[in-house]
């Protein structure tokens, strides 16, 4: 299973990085190469396009619906219906309650809106596409929000989404091979609670379940990406990285 960062940047497009974006790929026992999203936030369909065509995604999730995290779905509706080799094949796209409406309205469509490109489904339980198990559980936002355990060939990516500190980052980051976690507030500032994480929470999560590497994400482009390592650093000695447009992990 491979990881590519699309977009990391934190709660808006920063000047290096789109919003929060990222491609997972994993081949099927035929060799089939599967790709699903996990997220599309702002500013991330451009640069997506340059580790995908268009019609090689299979799936997308949103973690939650705030527009750092979905909204470049709105052109990826445009990219796929008036595709000029013919309208794109409609793929699944998984979401809070509501997703549907929610983004037919971004684009001030009548609800379904979207439909004929997207077949919207709310989550419900573990999801099973192509070579993927994706497990979605509920974290500490203030909107419906989820976290992500995507597993293929024996390996786990968890994925924190956006949260503050909650019990679902444990069973989220057990047995996990690659922690991506969000890192959007700084450890000692008076920070609002159930909303994001600092830099020493997410390592202190990693370091629990003795999770092999750390991949901060979503600081937003006011802080410096260091600084979040650097508190992941006192707290959790794996392999530990910033995440940064284009980068890929192999998981």
């Amino acid at each position: 299973m491979r990881l590519t960062v699309i977009g990391c940047s934190g709660s808006f497009a920063g000047p290096d990085s789109a919003a929060s974006c990222y491609l997972v790929e994993a081949d099927d026992a035929d060799g089939r190469t599967w790709r699903i999203l996990l997220d599309m936030g702002s500013g991330s369909l451009g640069p997506l396009q340059r580790y995908t065509d268009a019609d090689d995604v299979h799936g997308v999730l949103f973690s939650h619906l705030h527009p750092d995290h979905c909204l470049d779905l709105c052109g990826y509706y445009v990219l796929r219906k008036y595709h000029p080799g013919g309208a794109l094949p409609r793929i699944p796209v998984w979401g809070p309650t509501g997703v549907a409406r929610r983004m037919a309205h971004a684009y001030d469509l009548p609800d379904p809106g979207m439909d004929a490109e997207f077949d919207f489904r709310e989550y419900a339980g573990p999801i099973d596409l192509g070579p993927f198990r994706i497990e979605p559980y509920a974290v500490a936002h203030p909107v419906p929000a989820h976290g992500f355990r995507v597993t293929a060939d024996g390996r786990t990516l968890a994925y924190t989404g956006d949260t503050g500190p909650c019990d679902a980052l444990d069973r989220l980051a057990a047995g996990a091979d690659l922690l991506l976690a969000e890192a959007s507030f700084r450890h000692g500032d008076d920070n609002p609670g159930a909303l994001h994480l600092t830099g020493r929470e997410a390592g202190e999560v990693a370091a629990r379940h003795g999770v092999p590497r750390l991949v901060l994400t979503h600081v937003p482009p006011w802080y410096d990406v260091a600084d979040m390592v650097a508190e992941a650093a006192e707290v959790y000695d794996g392999d530990l990285l910033a995440a940064a447009a284009g980068a890929t992990y192999d998981v």
